[in-house]
């Protein structure tokens, strides 16, 4: 874990239990704020320290400047352990609970000396909670039932956390001598939106020596196995890690094997035992006698079958479909032309319209849709009509400025709770693209907020549904919604669903992206981007897309920008 990586995550701990001591306001923020421009910043924090230019970074005042020196210089924080006598850092943890906010977990601590997870199940399955204002036995309710998406949490890591520092460790492995054809494997080889532990293949001709090797490596903080060829390790960030090493001869068995899935896998076996052949993670064999395990290909095709790509390998009818020669031609990355929803300075992004074009240039795109939000998301800093008109003028500016990318003005509107749109139809028929979004009113119940959506995909001018059943991994469920029906109304209006590549979210996912396609219905796959380096997001979008058999007929943005056009012009 670097300097700025550990900085960040101190820094926001101590705004979490700042909040929970009902501390300035300010001084949360300002510590949220630095917190998340130490993790943007594009050096090493101990080469700002050596410049004594630390307080250049945005949000960086000279109090805060002051301890990241002291942590660069000591290896800690005075304040940070200090405040942790008052507020123990386990309890940060718990304000990831959905409906439990800084103010309530501050009175259960005062209270009920609430101090961890068990402390707040204890206290929430008594009677004693319920005397208190705003503990309402429905409130106690919507605690529970965020407990359970915590626990997850813990066990298990968002794909985009995990997928990065599988990179950075398969460049570590890389570099151990001996080494080659290092990959990833396991379930963030299939892009599964969370991952319990990373698993890394090598080849190497002294396996133990590279296991050892590993063990070794600076992001290990605990070694809980070396072998002959396997090594089992934590990381700095708590997890789980294992290398498998094997000869060039098992390369392609030990892949297949190691990426799963166990229910995948095992209907491979049922498939070579019919047929007389015994598979392992070393290859296939018939008798004593291996006859595939170099390749992936290899052992696909000795068993009848060509090669499944890895997200399909979930038993959901792939190997069926590889039989028959149904499996579909999945989407690519390199297959997009452009991003159609993210946000800037106009609302509540971190870069401005000509920022996030350039950035998107240099991935190749030839168009992108800047959609900061509506009014009625006021925390958001949604756009009246006057900000909307000024932030076109802008972006007219810009698109004169800038040549090779078309810059679409559009809009993430608000679904109200009525099924109304955020702006009027007079607004709404001049921009670009329309994605429509819920943002709040997440508690309605199934037939009503099914109705409001498809009273919203009803209107003429919308484009899309943003994240259309709402949920936050490990953070929020989605909301309780028909997606049947969801999918048959974009259908009847020739609306695209959302396939959100945000690691938060990754909304729809993979089984309603699949359900869509196969109805007909068309999606955009995008990024709902924040600030530059989250355009990046989009390969998990990707991943995501994939896993629903998703091809590049299906999606809206890998089309020419000339097609594209004429489509989002149809709506009008």
């Amino acid at each position: 874990m670097s300097k700025n990586t550990e900085i960040a995550k101190i820094f926001d701990q101590i705004a979490s239990m700042l909040s929970i001591l009902d501390e300035n306001p300010f001084k949360i923020r300002a510590y949220k704020k630095a917190a998340l421009n130490i993790l943007e910043l594009n050096e090493e924090i101990e080469d700002r320290v050596s410049r004594d230019d630390v307080t250049d970074i945005p949000g960086v005042g000279k109090e805060l400047a002051n301890k990241i020196k002291e942590y660069v210089e000591t290896g800690k924080i005075e304040e940070y352990h200090k405040i942790q006598e008052k507020v123990p850092l386990e309890m940060t943890e718990l304000l990831g609970i959905l409906g439990l906010g800084p103010k309530t977990l501050a009175l259960l601590y005062k209270e009920l000396n609430v101090r961890s997870l068990e402390d707040l199940e204890k206290v929430l399955d008594g009677d004693e909670v319920l005397n208190f204002k705003g503990l309402g036995q429905k409130k106690v309710d919507e605690i529970k039932r965020g407990i359970p998406l915590l626990k997850e949490s813990r066990e298990r890591t968002h794909l985009g956390k995990a997928l990065p520092l599988a990179e950075s460790i398969k460049k570590e492995v890389e570099n151990i001598k001996g080494t080659e054809g290092t990959i990833v494997a396991g379930s963030i080889r299939r892009m599964r939106e969370t991952i319990k532990d990373i698993d890394i293949l090598t080849i190497s001709d002294n396996t133990e020596k590279t296991v050892k090797e590993f063990t070794k490596l600076p992001f290990v903080k605990e070694v809980l196995a070396s072998g002959s060829t396997k090594g089992s390790v934590i990381t700095n960030e708590g997890i789980q890690v294992d290398l498998r090493v094997v000869g060039p001869e098992s390369y392609g068995g030990a892949l297949q094997y190691f990426s799963g899935s166990q229910a995948h896998n095992v209907k491979l076996r049922t498939i070579a035992s019919k047929n007389g052949f015994r598979i392992n993670e070393y290859g296939i064999f018939k008798g004593e006698e291996k006859v595939a395990g170099e390749t992936e290909k290899e052992m696909y095709g000795t068993l009848g079958l060509p090669l499944i790509p890895p997200e399909l390998r979930e038993d959901r009818g792939e190997i069926e479909a590889a039989s028959e020669g149904r499996l579909p031609d999945l989407i690519e990355l390199s297959d997009i032309k452009g991003d159609l929803h993210m946000h800037t300075k106009w609302s509540d992004g971190k870069a401005t319209i000509q920022e996030m074009a350039e950035k998107a240039m240099e991935l190749g795109y030839e168009y992108i849709a800047i959609t900061d939000h509506s009014p009625s998301s006021t925390i958001a800093n949604g756009l009246s009509i006057e900000r909307l008109n000024e932030k076109r003028l802008e972006l007219r500016e810009i698109n004169k400025k800038i040549k090779g990318i078309h810059i679409l003005m559009g809009s993430e509107v608000d679904i109200k709770t009525d099924g109304s749109l955020d702006y009027p139809d007079e607004v709404l028929k001049e921009l670009d693209v329309v994605i429509a979004s819920v943002h709040s009113g997440f508690k309605m119940d199934r037939d009503a907020i099914t109705k409001r959506i498809l009273m919203a995909l009803e209107n003429p001018y919308v484009h899309a549904l943003g994240h259309p059943t709402g949920r936050l991994i490990n953070g929020r469920e989605p909301y309780d919604v028909d997606i049947d029906q969801l999918i048959e109304a974009a259908l009847k209006h020739d609306k695209a669903l959302e396939v959100n590549s945000s690691y938060l979210r990754l909304d729809l996912k993979d089984l309603h992206v699949r359900k869509a396609v196969d109805a007909g219905v068309k999606v955009i796959i995008s990024t709902d981007a924040h600030r530059t380096q989250q355009l990046l997001q989009m390969r998990l979008g990707i991943g995501t897309a994939r896993r629903g058999w998703v091809q590049k007929k299906d999606v809206l943005n890998t089309l020419e920008f000339g097609a594209l056009n004429e489509w989002l012009k149809s709506k009008k």
